[in-house]
């Protein structure tokens, strides 16, 4: 066992990173649980563009076991990666239902997506991109990424809704009293709202595992309630049971075959205008959620230097990079780093080691999906939640007292969660910063990059 520590040690630099096996374990497990929910929403997602939905399933957790496994390899940091939100919706919705392109035309546009990520990873563009942004507007990223993490728990557990006439509300207790639905839909917010309180005390007391042991105490106060009674589930109203379920016996724990959708890339129209345009979108998204996600984690985690840049990003933008084209050829859309990688760093997770558990938990989830479908959304709500203020808390770093930089921070922050997207606060924030300490007479501040990083970003607003 000491030989077997000793060897972890060495190869993820455990003890110069401060920490140690079951501090990364425990945080690997944390960040499983936070994002293993992406098994479940990949694939009906993705099956809206006409994509088997169990191959798509095994394409998700082998695409996040490759991408984390390379992660850990290349830059040795607890960074987890799987196919990610926002850019399957554009996938399936927007390229395959709206414009009318096939999923197998999709994935070819995610494919050279990927390879030209290489390239520029290569290159050395993504990561001077990553150090020109300044140091207070790193601090802002990390901050707003908190909100929006907040904003993704609190939506998932229903703790908001939405609201015809403000857009969002607070959920209705009374509405669902009237409606006699409150054991579907009342339930869970009830014990959503206990997890927040209780991983809060949790992390209020130092205890080790604060977030993971929230997420397991609400997932077992779920099932309590769901056997006594008291939480009814009913799939028509997003209410599913947290019991794991074998509907074909033993056979159910066997992963569909990925044949469907294994290496059909469809690379007929890739001269055409529509394609190009499809290319840049899935680029200009991915790379700038990469790049806030590594930015304001990384942030949190205290890993950047005294210049504010994070050594070894080169193999993170690289493990992204080749992770989106292998994504690409298993059969599903952009494959980049979690934003829930927050959770396990939280926790401690520091190295590679992280990475690694949560890779390993990716295969396992191929062979025990009932399991870890089962965990609810009410469940991991409070992690998100709480390591929403987690990193909300990088907030305090920034210095307010010069406008030229508050306001730009300001408007990164409050884009994030308004607008749904990293890249858009990161595209507020530039823009704004770059304007503003421009007319300001400040253009000292302002690097080469910068200037041309606001006038890519107000071009893509004009074109695309």
């Amino acid at each position: 066992m000491e030989k077997r520590a000793g060897f972890l040690d060495r190869l993820f630099h455990l003890t110069e990173h401060g920490t140690d096996i079951k501090t990364e374990i425990i945080a690997g497990i944390t960040t499983f649980m936070t994002m293993a929910y992406i098994l479940i929403v990949n694939p009906s997602i993705l099956s809206a563009a006409g994509m088997d939905k169990g191959a798509v399933l095994t394409a998700t957790a082998l695409a996040g076991f490759i991408g984390t496994i390379l992660m850990a390899g290349f830059a040795n940091y607890p960074f987890a990666l799987a196919p990610g939100m926002g850019l399957n919706a554009f996938f399936a919705f927007t390229v395959c239902k709206q414009m009318g392109y096939s999923w197998e035309m999709a994935l070819a546009a995610v494919f050279i997506e990927g390879l030209i990520f290489i390239v520029l990873s290569l290159t050395n563009i993504r990561e001077a991109i990553f150090n020109a942004i300044p140091f207070n507007l790193k601090q802002a990223v990390s901050a707003g990424i908190g909100l929006f993490i907040a904003f993704i728990g609190m939506g998932t557990a229903n703790i908001i809704v939405a609201n015809p006439a403000t857009k969002i509300s607070l959920f209705s207790f009374k509405g669902a009293l009237t409606a006699g639905t409150f054991a579907s839909t009342g339930t869970p917010v009830v014990i959503a709202i206990f997890g927040i309180l209780f991983t809060s005390i949790l992390l209020a007391k130092n205890v080790k595992g604060n977030i993971l042991w929230g997420v397991i105490a609400t997932w077992v106060l779920g099932m309590i309630c769901e056997a006594t009674g008291l939480y009814v589930p009913n799939p028509e109203l997003g209410a599913f049971s947290t019991f794991p379920h074998l509907p074909n016996g033993i056979a159910s724990l066997w992963p569909a075959s990925i044949s469907p959708i294994f290496f059909k890339l469809d690379f007929s129209q890739i001269l055409t205008f529509n394609f190009i345009v499809v290319l840049f979108s899935f680029l200009f998204v991915d790379i700038f959620d990469t790049l806030g996600t590594l930015v304001g984690v990384s942030t949190k985690a205290n890993m950047l230097d005294e210049n504010g840049k994070l050594p070894n990003i080169k193999g993170a933008l690289l493990a992204d990079a080749v992770a989106t084209s292998i994504g690409a050829i298993l059969g599903t859309s952009t494959t980049t780093t979690f934003v829930e990688s927050a959770a396990g760093v939280s926790e401690g997770g520091r190295t590679g080691l992280t990475a690694v558990t949560v890779a390993v938990l990716f295969i396992i989830s191929l062979f025990l999906s009932p399991i870890f479908m089962a965990i609810p959304g009410f469940a991991t709500a409070p992690a998100l939640v709480v390591v929403g203020f987690l990193m909300f808390t990088s907030v305090a770093k920034l210095d307010l007292s010069d406008i030229t930089e508050a306001v730009p921070c300001y408007l990164a922050i409050l884009s994030m969660p308004f607008f749904y997207s990293i890249s858009e606060g990161i595209s507020f924030g530039v823009i704004s910063y770059v304007l503003i300490n421009l007319f300001c007479g400040k253009t000292n501040k302002i690097s080469i990059l910068m200037y041309i990083l606001a006038i890519i970003f107000i071009a893509k607003y004009i074109l695309l």
